[in-house]
């Protein structure tokens, strides 16, 4: 099959003046100006006229949770809750709609509520869930998939869990009492539910220019059945590609096993800012003499640790000396200071060369710091973050300042510093923590509440398309240019710009002269483009109603 776009800007950095693309079984084969395509013109099978629309590398969200996310539209969009007594009431609502059975949602945030320092008294308990459900199992997890409430029925129910560390008698959960409710909702989903989920996350993905979704999958989030389904319909349905990687500690052996990339994603390490189970140096400022339980460290006002250094370290050296990547979610402070320590003894192991060629990956790193950022750089690691975690809980009067305080909270998710040490970003949502809109993603990092965080669009562009492709070690991909596969999206978009949102950024990169890729305008405020098409591989897995996207089909 050969196809020819023309017509419309081309983002392909080694062609600035491109507006022409022929695309040979999946594969594009020439990229140049308009004027230039005549010549293939013969030998294409399709022609498609662009007329104006732009084509860029797709988006790879680098951290999703695809069953989580789709239940999180499926059930009660707790969301924007204001208060006890509406989430109550969405409780209510989902036990008329639903008369016995179980009541799953999500999205709840405390922090926004009145009188946010003292959390817990405003947390509906158990009882009051019991009532609002009409006795069925309730199951509302925190926004940051951290911690959640339950109901008396659902402790019944879960074998074990009222004699875990992490449940309270309240009816909240965390750590382990959290981790055995969501493996038991997850177990009890029917396999036409869990389908379900999945395909309605991989649906909106497509239509937002997704291309490549990485499974945060592990023991301890969704089970090896749910994340083996998974891998399972990616590979019969159509839609963007699957690199699924098993967050289990003790070496390579299980992630494998199960089909996946590595022996990386969410392997805790730690917990929340929000549900006060990061890990930090110093105590949490708004609840300071708050204990939680915890795996292997002591429950304290510094948050949890589930992997200790020696844990941290055992499995860096097995993963590098297999060649296989190995990788952890580490936000606070303490929990980062772990991981760096446990990359240097591994380096010391098996050689600085080894640990870099194994491409390890961190995910979120929301406290690192210079010092940290500097190691993770020397061992070569990517770095998968989050820009909207800033847009949604940073500010002076965010989630963050109410539990670190504004000075401590200000230096969070330092993107630029990360670049200025030399790692690499791969940006990402942690879906249904954030959502799956990747130009928000890339706005969010130009626009980050700290200035001197802010990353320039082209960067933030860059970690939102191939950053994500070189986390998952595929070089080859996420950029347009001649031998590359042809795997990209389609937008409407009204001008393009070279945008910089602050004077940090060279003045040669905004001259026109310099031939530098335009990118849509990314200023608050303004909408995002519109995705028409979707294509992976040179097939297409997403188009809207336009004209132009119904051509590509």
């Amino acid at each position: 099959m050969r196809l020819l776009l023309r017509g419309g800007p081309i983002h392909a950095p080694g062609v600035p003046d491109a507006s022409a693309m022929l695309i040979v079984d999946g594969t594009i084969a020439w990229i140049g100006p308009s004027s230039g395509a005549d010549v293939h013109l013969g030998i294409a099978d399709r022609v498609v006229d662009l007329a104006g629309a732009w084509v860029a590398p797709g988006f790879v969200d680098a951290h999703v949770h695809h069953t989580a996310t789709g239940l999180a539209g499926l059930g009660a969009d707790l969301r924007g809750v204001a208060d006890r007594s509406t989430l109550l009431d969405r409780v209510a609502t989902e036990a008329r709609r639903s008369p016995g059975r179980a009541i799953l949602g999500h999205g709840w945030d405390e922090s926004a509520w009145p009188d946010p320092v003292l959390p817990d008294r405003l947390l509906p308990s158990a009882a009051e869930l019991d009532r609002a459900g009409g006795g069925a199992e309730v199951y509302l997890s925190r926004i940051d998939l951290h911690s959640a409430l339950v109901s008396s029925a659902l402790v019944a129910s879960v074998p074990g869990l009222a004699e875990a560390r992490g449940y309270e008698v309240t009816g909240r959960v965390t750590t382990e009492a959290h981790h055995l409710v969501r493996r038991y909702i997850t177990d009890l989903m029917p396999g036409d539910v869990r389908r379900r989920a999945q395909q309605a996350t991989r649906k909106h993905a497509a239509a937002r220019g997704v291309v490549c979704l990485h499974e945060a999958g592990g023991p301890d989030i969704n089970g090896a059945d749910d994340f083996l389904a998974l891998l399972g319909l990616a590979a019969q349905e159509p839609g963007p590609e699957v690199i699924g990687y098993w967050g289990q500690a003790g070496g390579p052996r299980a992630a494998l096993a199960l089909g996946a990339l590595g022996a990386a994603g969410d392997l805790f390490v730690d917990g929340a800012l929000g549900s006060r189970t990061a890990w930090l140096r110093d105590p949490y400022l708004d609840n300071p003499g708050r204990v939680t339980g915890t795996g292997t460290g002591t429950g304290t006002a510094t948050g949890n640790s589930y992997l200790d250094v020696a844990a941290i370290t055992e499995h860096l050296i097995a993963c590098t000396n297999a060649r296989v990547q190995a990788g952890f979610h580490a936000v606070g402070d303490a929990a980062v200071d772990a991981v760096t320590e446990g990359l240097r003894a591994a380096m010391q192991s098996c050689g600085p060369a080894a640990v870099r060629a194994a491409r390890h990956r961190v995910e979120h790193v929301t406290m690192a710091g210079p010092d940290h950022a500097r190691v993770l750089a020397d061992a070569g690691v990517v770095a998968s973050v989050q820009p909207l975690f800033d847009a949604s809980w940073g500010g002076g009067e965010g989630t963050y300042a109410q539990r670190l305080g504004p000075d401590r909270a200000a230096g969070l998710h330092d993107l630029a510093g990360l670049v200025r040490a030399g790692v690499s970003l791969a940006f990402g949502s942690d879906s249904p923590v954030t959502p799956i809109e990747p130009w928000e993603w890339v706005r969010a990092a130009m626009w980050h509440g700290t200035p001197g965080a802010r990353l320039s669009g082209r960067a933030a562009f860059a970690a939102a398309t191939r950053g994500g492709w070189r986390a998952a070690r595929r070089d080859d991909a996420g950029v347009l240019a001649v031998g590359a596969p042809a795997t990209f999206a389609v937008w409407a978009v009204d001008d393009l710009v070279v945008q910089a949102p602050d004077d940090r950024v060279r003045s040669w990169s905004t001259d026109p002269r310099a031939g530098t890729p335009g990118l849509p305008r990314l200023d608050p405020g303004v909408p995002v483009p519109e995705c028409l098409a979707t294509v992976l591989d040179g097939a297409v897995i997403f188009t809207a109603g336009d004209d132009r996207a119904t051509a590509l089909a």
